[in-house]
């Protein structure tokens, strides 16, 4: 069973083994996209795959739509040379859901697979071919919010940014650079409308990208490197959108376990590809079966019906609402509380910390009870229904190889949204009072204890990628189990440090509760372990 056009012609061994294959004329589908493509999509990652391939699939087979996906991956040109190419564009989705039962699908929506690389003139002449056509209604992007960014983490424009905004839209390097020089064609070409819709698990990322490609718009513009008007287009929404999304849908690394279900099934050519910018990616992606995606109604150029594949469409309001539930109180928060005392306990799987009850009730308290009261309830979807989803199928599904170690990635980064904006919400409250938070602050310390990047047991243990490490593991260096002295001092630049808590924790009077569960906390072997027993009642 090969997973290219040729090897799914025998369909009658798919479908024997189970999998749902596509059930359109993806020939014609071919063509149609060829001459009038509605959807181009950056970003060619497990997300995409596992999500917005499949919707499209999905309304393709019911025939609401007609037309299928372009994707172009502009970080790393390997995804489409190693992986979409030689299978035809094809890949398998295989969802895992909380009861053990497994759901695979053939995806064969994406029809069109491009690299946006300014050095392959094939690929990037049909780039600017798609952008010049009348058809185009809709970009989006999956490209990770540093994706959006033109500096480096000290706040120095990128090299590649920097020459870009020197050379114009000729043969951009970045990867702004390089979206903005399609926008400039289709400006060129008329001035026609377009949505460019970032579908990134970051705040406001509408903003975001406006942001990026402005910037460009603005330095060009000035430099007289490309026509005066450019900038006027790509500030005006009736022309250009950025809408805000929301998106939720876990997708985790493939995992080896899958693979294994799908070669004893009989599939070929399994074997994940790790990139030379490391990139991990195999033919197929594994994923929860919990999906939204929230998208501001923002389309100059129209869109397709994707309401009916369950993408919901509103205002920017709602949108924004949205995404403050899910990211402030009733996913983010409990996915990081899990994470920062998984890593000490020596968890490997997020789902095996639902099996703990200090854990367990810790999660469950955070979110009913200090998340909940200062939530604004967004209309779209109700906001304890969403907790109870999060904590009863997806974060305790034992079929999702998610872990600890990764969630914890970049923590230092996430703490200000993910709770801070509860805090602040609580100062502002005249019925509610930051003291009446006991297990948000036992989270900040459970964070700080992590840093010392010694397990509950007393045994080191690695830290997961954050670029404040260097920075704050310096100030709990001297910090040892067992240790007597006063801690306060030593960790006080953290506690006091806003762009990490959102908040100064002194200022708002939670910084002596830190330092008392803190302290407990590094007691001795075990004392990770007491401390929830004694707090999380």
């Amino acid at each position: 069973m090969r997973l290219n056009e040729a090897g799914l012609k025998e369909r009658a061994e798919w479908e024997a083994k189970g999998y749902s294959l596509p059930q359109f004329d993806r020939e014609k589908v071919t063509a149609a996209t060829k001459v009038t493509p509605r959807w181009i999509h950056f970003g060619a990652g497990n997300i995409f795959r596992a999500f917005q391939a499949n919707v499209v699939q999905n309304l393709l087979n019911e025939g609401i739509l007609d037309t299928g996906l372009v994707v172009a991956e502009g970080y790393d040109y390997e995804i489409i040379e190693k992986m979409n190419r030689p299978h035809d564009g094809y890949s398998i989705l295989v969802t895992l859901k909380a009861d053990g039962s497994v759901e695979k699908t053939v995806v064969g929506s994406v029809v069109e697979s491009l690299a946006l690389d300014s050095d392959n003139a094939e690929d990037f002449g049909r780039l600017k071919e798609i952008f010049s056509g009348d058809s185009l209604q809709m970009a989006s992007f999956t490209i990770t919010e540093k994706g959006y960014s033109l500096v480096d983490g000290k706040g120095n424009e990128l090299p590649s940014v920097t020459e870009d905004m020197k050379n114009g839209p000729e043969k951009p390097e970045s990867y702004i650079g390089k979206v903005v020089s399609l926008l400039y064609t289709r400006y060129k070409a008329g001035e026609k409308p377009i949505a460019m819709v970032s579908m990134d698990n970051c705040s406001h990322n509408g903003d975001k990208l406006y942001a990026a490609v402005t910037a460009f718009a603005e330095r060009w513009a000035a430099a007289g490197l490309v026509e005066k008007g450019f900038e006027d287009y790509v500030k005006a929404s009736s022309k250009v959108s950025f809408p805000w999304s929301m998106i939720d849908k876990i997708t985790p690394r493939p995992d080896p376990s899958v693979e294994a279900i799908l070669k004893e099934d009989g599939v070929e050519e399994l074997d994940p590809v790790i990139t030379s910018k490391k990139t991990y990616i195999a033919p197929f992606v594994n994923a929860e079966e919990c999906e939204y995606l929230v998208i501001e109604d923002a389309f100059p150029n129209g869109r397709p019906p994707l309401e009916k594949g369950g993408l919901m469409f509103t205002e920017r309001e709602t949108v924004d609402k949205v995404e403050k539930m899910k990211v402030c109180t009733c996913l983010n928060p409990l996915h990081t509380a899990l994470a920062v005392f998984g890593c000490v306990l020596g968890y490997q799987k997020i789902s095996d910390e639902m099996k703990d009850p200090e854990l367990k009730k810790l999660v469950e308290t955070i979110g009913y009870k200090e998340g909940l009261p200062v939530v604004v309830d967004p209309g779209v979807l109700d906001p304890k229904e969403f907790i109870d989803t999060v904590l009863n199928v997806r974060i305790p599904n034992p079929f999702m190889p998610d872990t600890p170690q990764r969630i914890a990635t970049d923590t230092s980064q996430k703490l200000a949204i993910r709770f801070g904006e509860t805090i602040k919400a609580y100062a502002a409250s005249d019925t509610l009072d930051t003291t009446d938070l006991k297990l948000i602050p036992l989270v900040f310390a459970g964070w700080i204890r992590y840093l010392m990047g010694v397990d509950d047991k007393g045994e080191k243990f690695e830290l997961s990628p954050d670029p404040l490490l260097e920075t704050v593991c310096t100030y709990v260096a001297d910090i040892t189990l067992g240790t007597e002295s006063d801690v306060e001092e030593k960790i006080r630049p953290i506690l006091e440090n806003k762009a990490i808590f959102g908040v100064d924790l002194y200022e708002i009077g939670m910084a002596g509760k830190v330092c008392s569960y803190f302290r407990e906390m590094i007691t001795g072997p075990g004392a990770v372990r007491a401390t929830l027993q004694k707090y999380v009642k």
